[in-house]
C-alpha cells in the first residue's frame, strides 16, 4: 500500500507538465506510465512543433489554452536546456480555391488573437522560401510558429519534476480506480499496487477513455489517428528554412513540410482514422499520399533522401473536442481527453489550468519558496568549441570516446544519459536523449556499442537490454 495526495496517470507531454506545475507546490505527487520511459505514445510521434492556435476553433478550450501556451515557451525551454527555434511558418496558397480561403483563416487568427499573422504576396513567399512551387498566388505568415525538440521537452519537465519531488512508476500500468462516498480514494495498478490518493488525474492520451471507464465516466471514446512521416536527411538536396503549411481541411491540418531542430526535414502526415491503438506501422500508400501533396508545394522536395520513416497516433476524441472536466459526484478526480495535434504545446497550459482547477475546487497546497526550475541536459559535444571538449575530456575521458558518428555522439553522454535523474533504461531511451541512432545509418554502427554500454552501466547481461518496453530484447542468442 502506497500513499500521495496526486496520481498522476500518464507520463506524456501533458502528465510530465502536470508533473513538473504540481512540483511547485508541497504534494506528495506519484507519476504512474505504463511505458518504461517518460514520453508517452503521441507526445513521441508527432511533428515536432509549437504552435501559435491561429487555426483553432475560435472560443474553444483548445484555443484558449494552445494561444496562452505559445509565449510560455521561450522561458521553459530555457530553464529545461531544450532544443527550441522560432522559425516561422507559412501558409500558401496554389489556385484560386485555396487563395480564396486566406481571409477567412486570417480573419480565424484574429478571432484566436494571433494578431501577428500577415498576408504575403506569391513574390515575397519566393523570396522567403526559394523552394516554393512557383506558381505560389499569396499567402499567410505565421511568425510565431516555432519547432523543438519533443523527447528532450518530455524528459526535461519529467526530470526536473523529479528533482522537485515528484515520484515516477514507469512501466507500470492503471487497472483501476477505487472510489469511495463520491470520491476518488485510490489507483490500482498491474503491479498489484494500491496507491492511495486524495486527487487522480486522468492524462493517459490514447487510453484516457479506457481510464475514464474505471470511474464511469467513459461518456466518450478515443479512436487513434494515424500520421505517418518522412525523415530526410541532413545533406538533403532541397530544402526549406521554416515551417510550410498547407492549407487545412475539416479534418487535418495537412501535409508539411519543416526543418527539424537537429537539421533534418520533416515532411507529413497522413491523417488515418484507425481502431488499433498498437498500430505504428507505415504502408506505401500512406507515404505516396505524402510525396504526391507535398510536391504540390515544394516540386523539388528529395524524397529518395529519406533516411527512415515513422508513424504517431493522435487521439481523436468523439465527440472532438479537448475537455478537462470535474464532476460534482467524483470529487477528486480530473479528467483530460481529446489532447490531438497541438497536444505537446499546449501541454504547459493545460497544467497549470489544472492545478488552478483544483486549487479552486478546494485542494489544499502551499506553494514552494524553493522549487528549483533549472534543470541541465547532457552537454552537447558535438556544439562544444575545441577547448571545452578538451576540458571536458580531461575530466572525463569517456568523452573522448566517439559511440554514434553521424551525430558525435560520446560513450561519455551515453554514460551521462543512463545515470541522471530517469536516466535511460533502454537503446530508445538513449536514442531520444542524445540521437544515438537517429542519424544517416540509423543506428547500424553505434547500436552494437550501445548495448554494451546500457548492459555496463545497469549492470545486466547483454541479452536483457531492450529496445524499449520488456520484450524488446535486441540481441538473441550467441552468434559466436
Amino acid at each position: 500500500m502506497l500513499k500521495t495526495d496526486v496520481v498522476i496517470i500518464g507520463a506524456g507531454a501533458v502528465g510530465s507538465a502536470l508533473a513538473r506545475e504540481f512540483s511547485k507546490y508541497r504534494l506528495d505527487v506519484t507519476v504512474v506510465e505504463k511505458n518504461e520511459d517518460v514520453g508517452g505514445d503521441s507526445s513521441k510521434s508527432n511533428s515536432a512543433i509549437i504552435h501559435t492556435g491561429y487555426d483553432a476553433a475560435p472560443g474553444t478550450l483548445e484555443s484558449q489554452l494552445v494561444v496562452a501556451a505559445n509565449p510560455m515557451y521561450d522561458k521553459i525551454v530555457s530553464d529545461l536546456d531544450v532544443p527550441f527555434a522560432r522559425i516561422g511558418a507559412i501558409l500558401p496558397a496554389f489556385n484560386d480555391e485555396q487563395y480564396e480561403q486566406l481571409p477567412a483563416l486570417k480573419h480565424k487568427a484574429m478571432k484566436n488573437r494571433v494578431y501577428d499573422v500577415e498576408y504575403k504576396t506569391g513574390e515575397q513567399l519566393l523570396e522567403m522560401e526559394p523552394q516554393l512551387n512557383p506558381e505560389v498566388r499569396g499567402g499567410l505568415y505565421i511568425p510565431r510558429e516555432s519547432i523543438i525538440d519533443p523527447f528532450l521537452f518530455c524528459i526535461g519537465m519529467a526530470e526536473n519534476a523529479a528533482d522537485n519531488g515528484v515520484h515516477f512508476l514507469l512501466g507500470t500500468k492503471v487497472t483501476g480506480i477505487d472510489v469511495e462516498n463520491g470520491a476518488v480514494c485510490a489507483v490500482k495498478t498491474d503491479k498489484g499496487q494500491t496507491i492511495q490518493a486524495k486527487y487522480v488525474i486522468n492524462a493517459a492520451g490514447l487510453y484516457c477513455d479506457e481510464v475514464a471507464s474505471y470511474v464511469g465516466k467513459n461518456d466518450y471514446y478515443v479512436n487513434p489517428r494515424k500520421g505517418q512521416f518522412y525523415i530526410l536527411d541532413k545533406k538533403t538536396s532541397c530544402r526549406v528554412g521554416m515551417i510550410v503549411l498547407p492549407i487545412p481541411t475539416k479534418i487535418t491540418k495537412g501535409k508539411l513540410i519543416c526543418p527539424t531542430i537537429h537539421g533534418n526535414m520533416l515532411v507529413g502526415p497522413t491523417a488515418e482514422d484507425l481502431q488499433d491503438k498498437t498500430d505504428k506501422s507505415t504502408n506505401t500508400e500512406g507515404l505516396e499520399s505524402i510525396a504526391n501533396d507535398i510536391r504540390k508545394m515544394v516540386p523539388n522536395v528529395n524524397l529518395r533522401d529519406t533516411i527512415t520513416q515513422y508513424s504517431g497516433l493522435r487521439a481523436q476524441r468523439n465527440p472532438e473536442g479537448l475537455n478537462i472536466d470535474m464532476y460534482d459526484d467524483l470529487a477528486g478526480y480530473v479528467n483530460i481527453s481529446g489532447v490531438r495535434s497541438t497536444g505537446l504545446t499546449g501541454s504547459v497550459a493545460i497544467a497549470k489550468y489544472v492545478v488552478d482547477m483544483l486549487l479552486e475546487s478546494g485542494m489544499k497546497a502551499e506553494f514552494k519558496t524553493d522549487f528549483n526550475p533549472i534543470r541541465h541536459g547532457t552537454p552537447h559535444f558535438v556544439e562544444l568549441s575545441d577547448e571545452e571538449k578538451k576540458e571536458l575530456i580531461a575530466r572525463d575521458p569517456r568523452y573522448g570516446n566517439i559511440v554514434c558518428r553521424c551525430e558525435t555522439i560520446t560513450e561519455g553522454q551515453i554514460c551521462d544519459a543512463i545515470h541522471r535523474t530517469l536516466g535511460a533504461r533502454s537503446v530508445d531511451g538513449v536514442k531520444r536523449r542524445l540521437r544515438a541512432g537517429m542519424g544517416r545509418c540509423q543506428g547500424g554502427f553505434c547500436g552494437p556499442k550501445v548495448i554494451e554500454i546500457l548492459a555496463r552501466e545497469l549492470g545486466i547481461s547483454v541479452a536483457e537490454v531492450c529496445k524499449n518496453d520488456p520484450g524488446s530484447e535486441m540481441t538473441v542468442g550467441n552468434l559466436r
